[in-house]
């Protein structure tokens, strides 16, 4: 029988600070509602600081380090800006990411083989005092260069996964997923602790549960999403109860 690890939940607040900054002024507050998270059962916070600064702002991450009792994990580009900025602060958690000016959300995973050696040195110099996680495909190369990089954790890029699945292509999806599975089990068998997130919704996110070796989902536009017509509270419980169901399906498939 699979062992069931427990699974948390990391809830993205980025898209809160995209609706303040769309106005300006400080409403609504990411603090707020990553306090609500919390308080409605999320196990940490995640934040993506932007070169651009297109949603989360400097001053954002500065409060959420002091103002939450909770896990923050810090997603952001390997640049030296940013580096900076994660040695200074030491949040809990940094999950290394792509990022292009021109994209919308972050479009596939990191390239750990072309980062080489910059990346296992951003790795080094920054896992004394945070967890490090790289965002990367659920592609076996990737996947192995990270361990090679040295980092503890790798985020599965779920994105294409998920949109097979709103496209209703059931052969992609069941492709995607596959990749998904074996991808976890690499990682898993590699001693990487793996985490998933982009795109995942209450669907999706019970059926990534089922998978043993994942232990944490970041799941953030969705949620705020569906927190606008049911409140933040209900959303996360809801997206916990769905993980659980998920969590639950191991046993009763083994």
């Amino acid at each position: 029988m699979a062992r069931k690890i427990p699974i948390r939940l990391g809830v993205n607040i980025d898209h809160v600070a995209t609706i303040r900054n769309a106005r300006g002024g400080f409403h609504p507050d990411p603090i707020r509602a990553a306090r609500a998270a919390i308080a409605a059962g999320a196990h940490g916070i995640t934040a993506h600081l932007r070169e651009d600064r297109r949603h989360i702002r400097d001053d954002d991450v500065e409060r959420l380090m002091t103002n939450i009792e909770a896990p923050l994990n810090l997603e952001m580009a390997a640049t030296e800006e940013m580096l900076g900025i994660a040695a200074r602060l030491k949040p809990h958690a940094v999950c290394l990411v792509p990022e292009k000016r021109t994209e919308r959300t972050t479009e596939g995973g990191l390239d750990v083989i072309a980062g080489g050696s910059k990346l296992a040195d951003a790795v080094r110099a920054l896992a004394p005092h945070s967890r490090i996680s790289l965002f990367i495909a659920p592609e076996s190369a990737q996947i192995e260069a990270s361990a090679k990089a040295g980092t503890a954790v790798v985020e599965l890029h779920t994105g294409a996964w998920c949109e097979a699945v709103k496209s209703g292509d059931e052969k992609l999806s069941t492709a995607e997923f596959k990749k998904l599975v074996e991808g976890a089990r690499l990682a898993g068998a590699l001693g990487l602790e793996v985490h998933a997130g982009h795109g995942l919704d209450f669907g999706t996110g019970e059926l990534i549960a089922t998978l043993p070796e994942i232990a944490e989902l970041n799941i953030g536009h969705y949620l705020v999403g569906e927190a606008v017509f049911a409140g933040f509270d209900a959303t996360i419980k809801n997206m916990l109860a769905a993980m659980a169901r998920g969590r639950d399906r191991i046993g009763a498939a083994a």
